[in-house]
């Protein structure tokens, strides 16, 4: 009998089979998983001495065991360790992106890279904090009616003659409710980075998310790439606070 797993159980799964025998665990295919027998086998015949401890939804919310673990290997919290402080984030916020982010960011601490409340309100002052970096970002923003959005990127945010990233990137919002705007398929307009804005998924109209050069003024419309609802109140937003974090 077959079993239907998501991508995400799928990452899980490949990870615990690489730590229990990385010789024997190919998955050379992202939508695939190639495991031996023999280590499938040995894998069950050692859980099944294992003593297991039941988890309560509730509890499950704060705290999650590794696939791997048993009652007698430590567990991991869900939330990410933030090395900075933040103006925006709380715990609410970080418990749902945590289920969004891509699974190689997963694990990691959040660092900041840029934020208004500390660097000023400039758009080459952001591209300037990221010069360095080779990792995705997970930009947050706060606008003045107290709406919290963003985007998270594959790629971090440049000044750029074109438009850049990969289909791990997606918007979300917390207005009313989270929701999370991922690749439609229908065009590759990802980000694209200029001296005077950012844009952040089109398709021959307005953009998903779009920022000033003064990290400001932003707009957030529907828009083909992500086939988003506009992620703010109002379709025109001042920013409030902005904040930028990468994974280290």
């Amino acid at each position: 009998m077959g079993a239907a797993y998501s991508m995400g159980d799928v990452d899980h799964l490949f990870m615990c089979f690489v730590r229990w025998s990385p010789a024997t665990a190919h998955s050379s295919d992202p939508d695939f998983l190639r495991i031996h027998p023999d280590v499938i086998n040995s894998f069950l015949s050692n859980l099944a001495s294992k003593n297991w401890t039941i988890v309560t939804v509730k509890q499950q919310n704060k705290r999650r065991p590794s696939v791997c673990s048993s009652v007698d290997s430590e567990s991991y919290d869900l939330l990410p360790v933030l090395i900075d402080h933040s103006e925006i984030l709380n715990e609410h916020h970080l418990e749902q992106l945590m289920n969004h982010i891509p699974a190689r960011t997963q694990g990691y601490s959040w660092k900041l890279v840029y934020s208004t409340a500390q660097h000023g309100t400039s758009l080459t002052t952001l591209y300037r904090q990221m010069r360095e970096l080779d990792r995705p970002v997970l930009m947050v923003i706060k606008d003045t009616d107290n709406q919290v959005f963003g985007a998270f990127s594959s790629d971090p945010f440049k000044v750029s003659s074109y438009c850049y990233g990969t289909g791990e990137t997606f918007l979300y919002s917390f207005s009313p409710e989270f929701q999370v705007f991922r690749w439609s398929g229908e065009n590759s307009y990802f980000v694209r980075g200029f001296l005077d804005s950012l844009q952040m998924g089109g398709g021959g109209g307005p953009f998903g998310l779009w920022l000033d050069s003064d990290l400001y003024r932003g707009s957030s419309y529907s828009c083909s790439t992500f086939c988003n609802r506009p992620l703010s109140l109002h379709h025109d937003f001042t920013v409030r606070d902005l904040e930028v974090w990468s994974f280290v």
